[in-house]
């Protein structure tokens, strides 16, 4: 027999298993004896009190064996025709796996390494400050989402079925526990092998998966694009997926270049905020001992507005540390991962601020991508180290003279953010900081933390135009964040699972 229970737990009841089943039993009037399992179908934290709660569903198996409760997705063996996707981040993998339900051949083409070689190029970059602008953290198998904590919480549950993305993962190796957290994530060191089990299942049914292969144009036919071009002058024939993501800058000068419809759009721009987790801990639970034995590494989200542009919290990383996420040389960009136990001593986030097309001097459809690109190139220094600068040190407009340690492993300077961020990002970063003070009694504001800048990958600057049914011409479909749709691992995903949905239907006539 198989029940449902809606319960709400203190801490320990929720981690300590026989402490759940004991509950549960005493709830249902059964013995617990006879529960061979307890599994959770929807997990959240109430701490809005000192007495925090665990509030969920769980799902009690009495007298059987406790079962996978994610769905299955069934493939078909690639027999027909072939379909182009550029791209290997959750947009591409995603669309490869749908057409595989359909018996439909995907060729990936990737411009980086595959995500275990990407390791060893992200640590040299980290370590020795030497960059491989093919293979880091952001060009390679998984894209962007694969070192960057594998949050897959989103709002776009209107978009398609969230749960299947969630499936899908869990059938490749994730955490059940995915299916039921509110803030889902995988970790950045458990989502390699995840990644690589996707590509496995698409080789293994007939799929193909070329790595080092960059995309230099598409190959069009009229009003049609029939396949792409390659840096070493190969030729993928078939309706093409671009499913780039946002930091292939170079994609969008050539689709310009060659006439395809696109938009330059407003961004977010800022900083990595990087505090102790110890204090984020207790200013979140309320408890000056922070989050005990089976709570998690607290999180928070913040959002003001400053002189008509949002300032917010972004991508927040607990128990994580900030990378050097550069794809040029000689341009600075960071970021913020974490692994799956969110075990470290920091936290940080993304600490960013709208930027519209009317804030900057370039008003053409590549124009906030260049102005992007002069930030990115104005913040940086030798090796990759970047400009750091106290929290408090900031808000009074003084140069930080001694640094606390920090986790971006490149090393950092002390400069003023005012000096390398413009100053409309800087100032309304400045107020909204003295606002999230407020909020939080003072807390949050601290000289033992620091901003680490710059933060410029929020989200594309540059859209792709396309139709409601995904395309801009016959055969092309932008899709992903790359595409300037998508916000994430799993609003990504989504965008190309229905991209490849919409072509499927287009083949089959």
């Amino acid at each position: 027999m198989i029940k449902e229970l809606d319960v709400v737990l203190r801490p320990e009841e929720a981690e300590v298993s026989e402490k759940l089943k004991l509950y549960v039993a005493n709830k249902l009037r059964i013995k617990s004896e006879d529960i061979n399992g307890v599994r959770f179908i929807r997990k959240s934290i109430d701490a809005r009190r000192m007495d925090v709660k665990i509030q969920g569903r769980v799902r009690v198996f009495i007298g059987e064996k406790e079962r996978v409760i994610y769905s299955l997705t069934n493939f078909r063996e690639a027999t027909k025709e072939s379909v182009v996707i550029v791209g290997s981040g959750p947009a591409g993998l995603f669309a490869a796996l749908t057409l595989l339900e359909k018996g439909y051949r995907p060729i990936i083409l990737e411009r980086g390494k595959d995500v275990h070689k990407r390791r060893v190029d992200t640590a040299t970059l980290s370590r020795d400050g030497v960059l491989d602008t093919e293979s880091n953290y952001a060009f390679g198998e998984g894209g962007a989402g694969a070192f960057s904590d594998g949050k897959l919480y989103t709002r776009s549950v209107k978009r398609g079925d969230v749960n299947k993305v969630l499936s899908l993962f869990c059938q490749h190796g994730a955490s059940q526990d995915i299916l039921s957290d509110t803030h889902p994530h995988i970790g950045t060191d458990k989502l390699p092998r995840v990644i690589e089990a996707m590509r496995n299942t698409i080789i293994s049914f007939g799929g193909e998966v070329h790595f080092n292969t960059k995309v230099t144009s598409l190959i069009r036919k009229g009003e049609r694009v029939i396949g792409v071009k390659c840096s070493d002058n190969r030729e993928f024939m078939g309706p093409v997926i671009l499913a780039t993501g946002h930091s292939a800058r170079d994609v969008y000068r050539f689709l310009y270049k060659d006439g395809y419809s696109l938009q330059a759009k407003d961004v977010a721009i800022g900083v990595r905020l990087e505090h102790p987790q110890a204090l984020i801990d207790e200013m979140q639970y309320h408890n000056k001992n922070g989050r005990g034995l089976y709570l998690p590494a607290a999180s928070y989200r913040f959002v003001t507005q400053v002189r008509d542009r949002g300032v917010y919290s972004f991508c927040m990383c607990p128990g994580g540390f900030v990378v050097p996420a550069s794809t040029e040389e000689g341009a600075l960009v960071v970021n913020g991962m974490s692994p799956s136990s969110r075990g470290g001593k920091w936290a940080n986030s993304g600490m960013v601020v709208q930027l519209k097309m009317e804030d900057i001097p370039y008003q053409d459809t590549l124009g906030m991508m260049r102005y992007l690109e002069e930030v990115e190139r104005n913040c940086f220094s030798e090796r990759y180290k970047a400009p750091c600068q106290r929290m408090v040190d900031f808000i009074e407009n003084r140069e930080s003279s001694t640094l606390p340690k920090v986790t971006y492993a490149p090393g950092v300077v002390s400069r003023k953010i005012d000096e390398v961020l413009p100053e409309i990002i800087s100032s309304r970063l400045r107020e909204g900081f003295v606002d999230f003070g407020r909020m939080t009694r003072g807390r949050f504001v601290t000289n033992d933390a620091v901003l680490i800048a710059p933060e410029t990958r929020t989200s594309s600057p540059v859209r792709i135009l396309r139709g409601d049914d995904f395309t801009q011409l016959e055969g092309l479909y932008p899709v992903g964040e790359g595409a300037g749709y998508a916000g994430g691992i799993v609003s990504a995903a989504l965008d190309g699972i229905a991209a490849a949905t919409e072509l499927v239907k287009k083949l089959e006539g």
